[in-house]
């Protein structure tokens, strides 16, 4: 079995292969690129992100710096917005669906390590895909772990730390991040506390 039916089937491995570093470079130079272009440079931002992802939807918006390890294992639905800082670990697949927003300083990591240090020494570590629904939003420094899946139109709070699957219509806070409450027609007809939400 080679590295990258290890990394598939969920089973430990080391990215010692030269193949590997060969992608991980080449991911590292476009987001070089990428993360150099002028606020004004919306088509060149675009033309990069087709190179760089595995696939992506239309009015796709990243601030910069974006950081990720490999670029093509990550698929973006349509009307994605993730603001500065976003970093994503994608040693295997990550998969985010239309209309999800993303805060500031959020890592998305597909990819961990073993507990025990004599298991880890040598470097060892797994990855499982990650799955963001459609209509999701993360807050600010949220982390979302290996294996997780966040189902759609739920809310991450701020700064928590997403180790197991969150379920869809819910608002889930804290670390390790757990559902809150559900998502309630009140939620149309006030935000942030008793805001009144005004039409459009």
């Amino acid at each position: 079995m080679d590295i990258r039916e290890q990394m598939e089937a969920g089973l430990l491995y080391t990215d010692e292969d030269r193949g590997l570093t060969a992608e991980r470079g080449r991911c590292q130079e476009l987001l070089y690129d990428y993360n150099h272009t002028r606020p004004s440079e919306g088509a060149r931002r675009r033309e990069l992100l087709n190179q760089l992802l595995g696939s992506c939807g239309e009015h796709i918006w990243i601030e910069p710096p974006f950081k990720m390890a490999y670029g093509y294992r990550t698929h973006i639905g349509d009307y994605f917005y993730a603001n500065f800082n976003l970093v994503i670990v994608d040693d295997i697949d990550v998969y985010i669906g239309d209309h999800v927003m993303i805060a500031p300083n959020v890592v998305i990591t597909a990819t961990g390590h073993p507990i025990h240090p004599d298991v880890r020494r040598d470097g060892r570590q797994f990855s499982l895909p990650v799955h963001i629904e459609d209509d999701v939003w993360i807050g600010a420094g949220a982390i979302i772990l290996p294996g997780v899946t966040i189902g759609r139109n739920s809310v991450i709070g701020a700064g928590s730390v997403v180790t197991r699957d969150i379920p869809p219509n819910v608002v889930a806070v804290g670390t390790p991040c757990r559902v809150l409450r559900e998502i309630t027609d009140r939620d149309r007809e006030f935000y942030c506390g008793d805001r009144p939400v005004s039409p459009f």
